[in-house]
């Protein structure tokens, strides 16, 4: 089911929050190690969650919209109480002293945590193959990756384990797994969604979001995280409700293609993603839209530095992590790298990082003026074989291999646009049939717009919104 189908089910009594709740958990250990969703189940709190909702049902109270909904948090947010380890060998894995902002806003809600999902050490790479736990699966081929950072949380969707968790995105980390996993994965605009009140926005790269099954789970609970915080550095332009958003018409739409990759990143585009793009293309216009071959983002030099900006923002944030200084060692050959440049960075070179990247949004935003939508493929490349883009001998070749399977996502995150990856196709890869999602990405703060045309492709060309069964290649 849906979030808002059990949620309805719950609130009808239709459906005890206790037996649902373990009836997740079981799922969870049965499917969860297989596609390497969790790194920790939290049981106990979540029988104590579902408790209250029965206490709430029975003394006839209002529930909250996702009352009962079983809902991870990714291992790189703050739940009190629970062991946080943000998929790094080189923390303890100590209590976390307090609930993030979203965290708050999910209980809110209604929300059962029964976990927390794994991610890749900090967040930093597209896959999910942390030290501390298991390589995140998608369902659809297990010798495949699930993506990443929210690769935990895409498996434990796809997989049907639960049908909507919490995700993050700094450069891809929602839209990449939901690509992986064939599922929705909106990153909102930037101030959308505030990091709470224990949350540093730094450069206003990263944002929380959810990664779920189908485009109303995903507006709604937008509706339901798009909360200011006293303080917050960013604030987006008023939008919503955004569960509305996808029964309104969205008009006609000037709408780019652009199938080459942002940055002048090296590598090809496999046939299979350039297509999925063309295949949107065609059923965009037949809904009445217009498109045409849009123009790149900004001219090649402004690629150029846009990408070094950007490799120093996210060095920086790397060196940032909270490593012990007796634990070095016991980080990943690609967190080491990253921490090591981000040292290398002095003071003017990150206020010059910061001020390249507001600089590319303001080219980014002429160039592409005349459009209220680009569509591109989420990634150049199918899901890739587990280990396909770790690289521990070589940890600089491992971060170009990582712009050339992930050459379209980031330029939403340096630029603070809300940017969507729908799975609207599928395709035949080594005789198995693999989700190949592709990405619509937005004028700033027009996340309705972007939701409005998501439920209106949706709608037209549905896809399998049933969990995924585990699929075994050969390979695997």
């Amino acid at each position: 089911m849906t979030a808002r189908e059990v949620a309805r089910a719950v609130r009808t009594g239709a459906q005890s929050p206790t037996e649902l709740v373990e009836d997740t958990l079981d799922r969870a250990a049965r499917l969860g190690p297989e596609v390497g969703a969790f790194v920790t189940l939290t049981p106990e709190l979540a029988l104590r969650q579902a408790a209250e909702v029965e206490r709430q049902l029975k003394a006839g109270e209002e529930l909250p919209a996702l009352a009962g909904v079983p809902c991870p948090i990714k291992d790189l947010t703050q739940v009190a109480g629970v062991p946080i380890r943000r998929g790094s060998a080189a923390l303890a894995g100590d209590p976390a002293p307090v609930d993030d902002g979203v965290v708050t806003l999910l209980r809110q809600a209604g929300t059962i945590m029964v976990g927390k999902t794994s991610t890749p050490e900090f967040g930093l790479p597209p896959y999910t193959e942390p030290d501390v736990a298991p390589p995140a699966r998608t369902p659809w081929d297990l010798s495949r990756s699930a993506g990443g950072s929210s690769g935990g949380a895409a498996a434990a969707v796809a997989a049907g384990i639960v049908p909507i968790a919490h995700a993050s995105d700094g450069g891809g980390s929602i839209r990449i797994p939901a690509s992986c996993c064939g599922l929705v994965g909106l990153k909102p605009s930037r101030g959308r969604i505030s990091p709470g009140p224990y949350g540093a926005e730094s450069a206003g790269l990263s944002t929380h979001g959810v990664v779920t099954r189908d485009v109303r789970d995903t507006a709604l609970a937008l509706d339901l995280l798009a909360h200011d915080w006293p303080g917050d550095a960013f604030i987006a332009p008023p939008g919503g409700p955004f569960l509305d958003a996808c029964a309104a018409d969205p008009g006609s739409l000037r709408i780019g293609l652009i199938l080459e990759p942002f940055y002048g990143t090296p590598g090809g585009v496999d046939p299979v993603c350039r297509a999925a793009a063309e295949q949107t293309a065609e059923l965009l216009t037949e809904l009445g839209h217009r498109v045409d071959v849009g123009p790149a983002p900004m001219t090649a030099e402004a690629q150029q530095r846009g990408l070094q900006a950007f490799e120093a923002l996210w060095a920086i944030s790397a060196l940032g992590a909270p490593v012990p200084a007796d634990a070095e060692d016991r980080v990943t050959p690609l967190t080491r790298h990253l921490r090591e440049v981000g040292r290398g960075v002095t003071g003017l070179q990150f206020a010059q990082a910061v001020q390249t990247a507001q600089l590319i949004t303001r080219a980014v935003a002429d160039r592409w003026q005349a459009y209220d939508l680009i569509l591109t493929p989420t990634l150049a490349q199918p899901p890739m074989p587990i280990g396909g883009l770790r690289n521990d001998l070589d940890p600089v070749a491992e971060f170009v291999a990582q712009y050339a399977y992930t050459p379209w996502t980031n330029l939403a995150n340096v630029t603070g646009r809300p940017s969507i990856s729908l799975p609207l196709h599928r395709a035949e890869v080594g005789g198995t049939t693999l989700p190949i999602g592709v990405m619509l990405t937005g004028r700033y703060g027009a996340d309705a717009m972007i939701i409005s045309v998501a439920a209106q492709l949706e709608q037209a060309r549905p896809w399998p919104t049933e969990p995924r069964p585990v699929h075994r290649s050969e390979a695997g």
